[in-house]
């Protein structure tokens, strides 16, 4: 058995402070969740546009906080776990369950049945994601590509239908089957095995003549997105849609050139 001093060790172990940075970003990923289940609230009360944006800032959050771990050296094996829940939740069951409620009910089981794909398979993305992160036989310059479109733009995409509904387009049933069945081909992207351009491996790099413009660029897309929302989302999902093609066919050049030398 263990004496005193045994115990008095024990328990000071337990009660040992945490450093701060530690919780920062794990204290991120609770705000994401929190965000992404209120639009969840918003939506139940009718108020689409307030639950959308609230989706859209948890996907904002969860996308900030691994690389605040990472810049405050504060990776952790319980935050990479927090993360993939809170990924699930922010980019799989929050939009499906805000599309459900504005335009998929309207396609009755269809519609649930669309809903309930699309989150299972944000689920299997992530799944598999989290498995390749591991494998030490992948080439370095594949890292530049994600399998599969990434969970947080398949949560831009799949919203589109509500985008459209916000600028005025008026879902009946037919528009609705409609809506199911582009969610469940966003689902299929999200699960398949078309390779996206992420640049992870390479690093966005910006030549210095450009570095004003590219801020401007950006200033002028933040604009946009505060004055005309739904437009500015509109066509960010239609822009993403329209960057796959080229993104396949990058990855195809890089791996014939990967190929070319055993070839010889």
């Amino acid at each position: 058995m263990d004496g005193p001093q045994d115990r008095r060790l024990k328990r000071r172990r337990r009660l040992q402070a945490i450093p701060f940075k530690l919780v920062v970003p794990n204290l991120i990923t609770v705000l994401s969740i929190c965000a992404g289940l209120s639009g969840v609230r918003m939506a139940l009360e009718g108020r689409i546009d307030i639950a959308v944006m609230l989706v859209l800032v948890a996907a904002l959050l969860d996308a900030v906080d691994g690389k605040v771990a990472r810049m405050m050296k504060a990776t952790s094996p319980f935050g990479a776990q927090m993360d993939s829940l809170a990924d699930i939740i922010n980019f799989g069951v929050a939009p499906a369950l805000v599309l459900y409620i504005f335009i998929l009910e309207k396609a009755g089981a269809i519609g649930w049945s669309a809903a309930l794909i699309y989150a299972i398979a944000c689920g299997l993305r992530l799944a598999r994601f989290n498995i390749m992160l591991d494998d030490p036989d992948r080439p370095v310059w594949k890292n530049d590509y994600f399998l599969g479109v990434p969970a947080p733009a398949g949560a831009v995409l799949v919203m589109l239908p509500i985008y459209l509904g916000l600028l005025g387009v008026k879902f009946d049933t037919g528009l609705a089957v409609f809506a199911g069945v582009y969610v469940v081909f966003v689902a299929a992207l999200l699960i398949s095995q078309l390779p996206v351009y992420s640049g992870k491996a390479s690093g966005p790099r910006v030549r210095s003549d450009l570095v004003m413009p590219v801020m401007l660029v950006i200033v002028f897309y933040v604009a946009l997105l505060a004055s005309f929302t739904w437009l500015t989302m509109t066509a960010s999902a239609l822009a993403v849609l329209g960057f796959l093609p080229f993104s396949y066919r990058a990855y195809r050049r890089r791996e014939a050139r990967a190929a070319a030398p055993k070839n010889k």
